[in-house]
């Protein structure tokens, strides 16, 4: 396999993924991003904890999507994340009820 073959593969899988979390985006509530993932999830419990004088995020999430490209089984019952570094947790916004008439977009 040459080089090129191999960044088309990779290139390929990371198409498939975009396409998949287009396809399932509006079946969650969150969007939740760490120092390594990134998930969707319908449920997110965030602790802030601390141990020796160090803080830690520890995050549970039920219903949830993993965005890894090498990952056969994206879909999980529930996740749980401990990290040191940085969560971000933000609520979706609903979609498929405002349409471009109700936004004053439409004839």
């Amino acid at each position: 396999m040459s080089a090129d073959d191999l960044e088309n593969y990779e290139t390929d899988l990371e198409l498939q993924l975009y396409r998949e979390y287009r396809d399932v985006v509006n079946l969650f509530t969150y969007v939740v991003e760490t120092e390594r993932r990134f998930y969707l999830a319908n449920e997110v419990d965030l602790q802030i904890r601390s141990a020796d004088g160090e803080v830690y995020f520890d995050v549970t999430l039920k219903d949830a999507w993993v965005w890894d490209v090498y990952r056969s089984a994206r879909f999980v019952k529930n996740v749980r994340v401990i990290t040191f570094k940085d969560v971000n947790v933000e609520e979706l916004a609903e979609t498929g009820e405002l349409t471009t008439k109700d936004a004053g977009l439409g004839s």
